[in-house]
């Protein structure tokens, strides 16, 4: 088993990692500024089980393989920047008209009347979590540090993902919640064209700053 001052030791790293401002956090305020925390939950969810998906990718060997070539890194690399930035894109491009909000309440804000499928919350949240494959290289060098390698592995690795998700959802649900105070300066049209365009420039970016300037493995 994992000592404590270890384990104490990776909740430390982890909640400042998982803290850190990025694709997932800033799906996860968009989300709670359009639909309210509640409903962007499904999106969170859906993010986490891509964090985890990459995770045990990384603890199962893929890590080692992308690092070793460089070709299939580039290509899960551009892939993963293109996705981030056509969802800025299409942030970009979508149309606000002025169609009455819903009257903005602690866990709902005002919003239009649409809707994203439970679905599609879920998928883009997955999405936006798999967009990024130095995420596995991330996982294959942290978490190596925390496990005994004379132990049994798979106790340890249900213990350290398990840390991981639930801090990594508790800071997007604060993300979530921030978004969902600021909701009621969105119920206008304009501020809501402003926020699109402000959130989609930063997904481009992001999804720019991926493929330009993560050219090292």
């Amino acid at each position: 088993m994992i000592s404590l001052s270890l384990l104490l030791t990776y909740i430390a790293a982890v909640f400042v990692i998982s803290g850190t401002p990025g694709p997932n956090m800033l799906l996860a305020m968009t989300q709670g500024i359009r639909y309210g925390w509640r409903h962007a939950l499904p999106t969170m969810l859906g993010a986490v089980a891509g964090v985890l998906l990459i995770l045990c990718i990384s603890m199962t060997g893929l890590g080692a393989l992308l690092k070793a070539s460089q070709t299939l890194f580039t290509i899960v690399k551009w892939l993963g920047a293109a996705y981030l930035i056509y969802l800025g894109i299409k942030m970009w491009m979508e149309k606000i008209t002025d169609e009455p909000m819903t009257q903005p309440t602690d866990s709902a804000p005002a919003q239009p009347k649409t809707l994203p499928s439970l679905t599609q919350r879920i998928s883009t949240g997955f999405a936006v979590a798999l967009s990024n494959p130095k995420a596995i290289l991330f996982g294959l060098a942290f978490f190596p540090q925390f496990i005994d390698a004379k132990a049994a592995l798979l106790p340890q690795a249900a213990t350290l993902l398990t840390i991981f998700a639930l801090i990594e959802l508790s800071w997007m649900l604060v993300y979530a919640t921030g978004g969902t105070w600021l909701s009621g300066f969105l119920a206008s049209p304009k501020n809501m064209l402003r926020f699109n365009r402000t959130s989609g420039s930063a997904f481009i970016l992001a999804g720019i700053g991926l493929g330009v300037f993560g050219k090292s493995q």
